[in-house]
């Protein structure tokens, strides 16, 4: 897909040196391609050229790895520019970040959504800028329904249970594809706390980890659906995003939980699917689960104004919707999701669209949680392992997180 670049006229920035920004950014291909790559590389070379005296010296790296690699570029003392990456508090609590009202023009500042802007405050600043987000579905293959002789969608998690055993009777290789793998366990994590009607934190911001809902509905998935087989040939705790999304794309799997990214990949392939919100355990409604990803700007360098100015250009409609569109995301400013609902070829992506105003995000303005999320990662697996208790499990993870929350 040709990638859109688009600014508004020159805006070369004062004084005689030249500056180099050095930007890092996550991977969104889920295929293996470099459309994010040729993305940023062609939008740095059309800010450079308006800006002939700053340079964009662009890093791409796996969501596997680029939260670490920004930690250790800080943490030796070379931080970035700028990075766009899963969480932003823990520097804001270093003092490391710009707010975004030093760098952004009001016009930018003031388009973000309101729910995705007042997520990225920490103590009422906004520091961290959302850079795309997303609302959280389940999608299934409606061919593999039809061959279980499954007549709708689940509404309840006995229904999910049942679903996927009749399935598995089909021979289907993934009835539910639950990748609590270390790539993005956080999140199918979050998807399931909501369904059971908590969440990471409680009503005043504490961390409610091992909450009675949260072990409920990991219990739920130990004994109904882990158990019995249900979820396929590869442990939960070892079965990555990235390689779920790959196998729903080609057929494999019955039922999984997925951002819009998905619909892109599995259209690709020809699978025909539906999209629902993922069930509760007794069918009543519950908010979905919203996810932004983070741009944030260091001070380490002093190039603030050029930083600025490099994201009052990414900022801009055509190249926000240029990204969202080549990845199925959603934009996170008012202007763009505007035009992205108005358009006819985006009609599925409006169920996403509609959910985002009542999603609930991570706890991303708490200065702990991007060392919680990454030992969520690396643990949350073992909840619905032989052996441990998912009460046992969270109760760990809880404890952790409090340790490292009053820490900060």
């Amino acid at each position: 897909m040709a990638t859109t670049v688009s600014g508004c006229g020159s805006i070369g920035i004062g004084g005689s040196d030249d500056v180099t920004l050095k930007f890092v950014a996550a991977d969104y291909n889920l295929d293996g391609g470099d459309g994010t790559k040729k993305y940023w590389s062609n939008l740095a070379r059309a800010f450079e050229e308006k800006n002939p005296k700053v340079k964009v010296d662009v890093e791409i790296y796996s969501w596997d790895d680029v939260d670490r690699k920004v930690a250790e570029m800080v943490k030796g003392g070379k931080a970035p520019d700028i990075a766009q990456i899963g969480a932003y508090a823990d520097y804001v609590a270093g003092d490391k970040l710009y707010s975004v009202e030093d760098l952004l023009s009001i016009p930018t500042q003031a388009n973000f959504l309101t729910p995705l802007a007042k997520a990225g405050e920490v103590n009422l600043m906004q520091y961290g800028m959302p850079f795309v987000g997303s609302t959280r579905l389940m999608f299934y293959n409606k061919d593999l329904f039809e061959k279980a002789n499954i007549q709708r969608a689940p509404k309840t998690w006995d229904d999910i249970a049942t679903d996927a055993k009749a399935l598995k009777e089909e021979g289907v290789k993934y009835p539910f594809a639950l990748p609590l793998g270390p790539e993005e366990a956080q999140a199918e994590t979050m998807n399931w706390m909501l369904a059971a009607g908590s969440g990471y934190t409680d009503d005043i911001g504490a961390y409610s980890i091992n909450s009675a809902d949260n072990i409920g509905a990991f219990t739920f998935l130990k004994d109904k659906l882990v158990g019995p087989g249900l979820t396929g040939p590869v442990a939960p705790g070892k079965l990555n995003r990235k390689a779920a999304f790959e196998a729903f794309a080609k057929g494999e799997v019955g039922m999984i939980n997925g951002h819009p990214s998905l619909m892109q990949q599995a259209e690709k392939n020809g699978v025909k699917y539906e999209m629902v919100p993922l069930p509760s355990e007794d069918g009543s409604a519950r908010p979905a689960m919203g996810v932004a990803d983070w741009m944030m700007g260091f001070k380490q360098n002093g190039h603030r104004k050029e930083i600025g100015k490099f994201l009052d250009f990414a900022y801009n409609d055509e190249n926000v919707l240029a990204f969202a569109n080549e990845f199925d995301l959603q934009p996170v400013t008012i202007t763009a999701t505007d035009k992205m609902a108005a358009d006819s070829k985006h009609r599925k992506t409006r169920k996403f669209l509609d959910a985002m105003p009542t999603s609930q995000l991570y706890p991303v303005g708490k200065t702990s949680w991007a060392k919680v999320s990454e030992n969520i990662k690396k643990q949350i697996g073992k909840a619905v392992e032989p052996g441990n208790t998912p009460g046992g499990v969270l109760g760990i993870l809880h404890r952790e997180a409090v340790a490292t929350d009053s820490a900060q």
